[in-house]
């Protein structure tokens, strides 16, 4: 990673932000009618080929694969139900890179498919697989495309959005910069249609948020509407990471350092790549309760959790899934991998180390979770 890029202009510097996610939406590769728009694929392929060519390094995450199978598919708009969306997705992944190829190929230059869903990469050997994979691609000189795995995700297809995903791989490559591109120019005060809103040039801080309208919905090829786009770019600026907020068709002029969009200023440190997708990415399948003495320890102590803090257990989890950690008033505290199922988590509550070994033989003596599966994700605010 390069020195901390502060303005527009270090941005655009290929030698200060040699390294770039750029995210790109379904309602920015797509025509009116929701089918492929391959000029305008074309165009963003000849912006970050130029970019390539000039010495940096870009990982694309586009979208669209489930909007390049509705013509072929014979369907009229996105799929409602999973197995349809699952099924146009598989058809239309390859659809989709075949377009990046050729496109690509014009500049001379390679491409290479990676899916991830969110879940692959929480687990300590799949995020590092993820990360070596989309490493060693950008060594080579490859350009990676990155797309959720839709095909096989569940919760994902549904829920999740590539907004998201492009500033958790920003975190997962350590790049220098986030470009999200939408089919919207900027983030305005309100929404873009009415009469008086005004383009929001620059965002500091959260505080220059507050008061601001948000879209919740996207188009109707899309998943995301400016609500998560805004998110993305918090998780992105959290860590460390600046991102500039624009439409596709700006992509150049944002890339050349011009004040097009909105530019978020990173607020944040960097931290483990494991502990960033474990507190952003992580579906979790159930929750634990904990007393105030095992909140403290959690998060002032920076303790690991012990069966003797925990005095509730939600959900169905297998030991390794992910799951809340929350204080009696129901305030979730922290996330963290746990180590028994929900099973057998009961029989072992409130019990001390010395108390689980006599009951379960050595070795049965681990923590719930330990401190290096653990991210806090509230502030403590008891006594």
């Amino acid at each position: 990673m390069t020195a901390e890029l502060t303005d527009r202009a270090a941005f655009a510097d290929p030698a200060r932000a040699r390294r770039l996610v750029v995210k790109v939406g379904s309602s920015s590769l797509t025509d009116e009618a929701g089918r492929l728009d391959v000029e305008r694929l074309r165009a963003l392929t000849d912006v970050l080929a130029a970019r390539v060519a000039a010495g940096g390094q870009v990982i694309l995450v586009s979208s669209g694969a489930i909007a390049s199978a509705l013509t072929v598919l014979g369907l009229s708009s996105r799929p409602k139900d999973l197995a349809t969306a699952q099924a146009a997705a598989s058809v239309g992944q390859g659809l989709l890179m075949a377009h990046y190829t050729r496109a690509f190929a014009a500049h001379q230059r390679t491409v290479g498919q990676v899916l991830l869903t969110v879940e692959d990469v929480i687990r300590r050997s799949h995020y590092r697989n993820a990360q070596r994979a989309l490493v060693r691609l950008l060594a080579l000189g490859v350009i990676p495309i990155v797309n959720e795995n839709d095909a096989v995700a569940t919760h994902e297809i549904r829920f999740g959005d590539n907004d998201r995903l492009a500033a958790l791989v920003t975190h997962l490559v350590r790049a220098d910069g986030l470009l999200l591109l939408s089919d919207v120019d900027a983030l305005y005060d309100g929404p873009p249609s009415r009469p008086g809103s005004s383009r929001v040039a620059r965002v500091d801080s959260s505080a220059d948020l507050v008061g601001i309208e948000l879209t919740a919905k996207g188009s109707h090829v899309g998943t995301g509407g400016m609500v998560t786009k805004v998110e993305a770019a918090q998780i992105a600026v959290g860590s460390g990471v600046p991102v500039i907020l624009t439409s596709a068709a700006n992509a150049a002029a944002a890339l050349a350092g011009e004040d097009v969009g909105t530019w978020f200023s990173a607020t944040g440190r960097r931290i483990q790549t494991r502990r960033l997708w474990l507190a952003h990415a992580a579906h979790t399948s159930g929750r634990l309760i904990i007393d105030d003495g095992a909140v403290r320890a959690l998060t002032v102590g920076k303790k690991s959790l012990l069966a003797a803090g925990l005095i509730g257990v939600q959900g169905a989890f297998e030991a390794g899934d992910p799951v809340e950690i929350a204080a009696t008033d129901g305030t979730v505290v922290a996330r963290g991998l746990v180590a028994y199922s929900a099973e057998e988590l009961p029989e072992r509550m409130g019990a001390t180390s010395a108390q689980l070994r006599e009951r379960f033989g050595d070795g049965n003596a681990r923590e719930v979770v330990h401190r290096d599966d653990l991210v806090q994700v509230r502030p403590y605010r008891g006594t």
